[in-house]
């Protein structure tokens, strides 16, 4: 770990503005030495060098709403907007493994934030969730109940 940690580091001297670099440092010194600020400040770069990129955020987001309550209310703000982003670019199944995993503790807000989007995308996240036995109310969107 420790040599992954310096080879990260190392990697990030020459490409400072590689958002998946800074995400694999986040996730080796999180395992590593817990999450501190110091770990939290390379969550932070990771969103700020690759906001949008959505292979990094369908690792990210996850490890992101892991330590939810421990990021700025901005870095909050990244998170709870990338998994919607999620939601909306029909990453649907990487959506709601977040949900039912780490962002469990914070559904109420996740699910808030649907809101803003397509209804379209809403329905499959609702759907795709109550497949897997999860109940929860997702803003405008009322499924049938009826087995049949």
């Amino acid at each position: 770990m420790h040599d992954a940690e310096t080879d990260l580091e190392l990697s990030l001297t020459i490409s400072p503005v590689d958002a998946f670099l800074w995400l694999m440092l986040y996730s080796v010194s999180a395992a590593r030495n817990g999450i501190d600020e110091k770990c939290v400040s390379y969550l932070e770069q990771s969103y700020s060098t690759g906001p949008r990129e959505g292979w990094i955020a369908l690792r990210r987001n996850r490890l992101a709403l892991a330590a939810l309550q421990m990021l700025s209310e901005p870095m909050q703000e990244s998170a709870t907007s990338e998994f919607v982003g999620m939601v909306d670019s029909y990453f649907i199944a990487e959506a709601a493994a977040n949900l039912r995993s780490t962002g469990w503790p914070h559904r109420e807000r996740l699910l808030a934030k649907l809101g803003q989007i397509d209804v379209t995308s809403r329905e499959m996240f609702a759907k795709w969730l109550a497949r897997d036995g999860v109940k929860v109310a997702v803003p405008g969107v009322k499924l049938d109940e009826r087995p049949w």
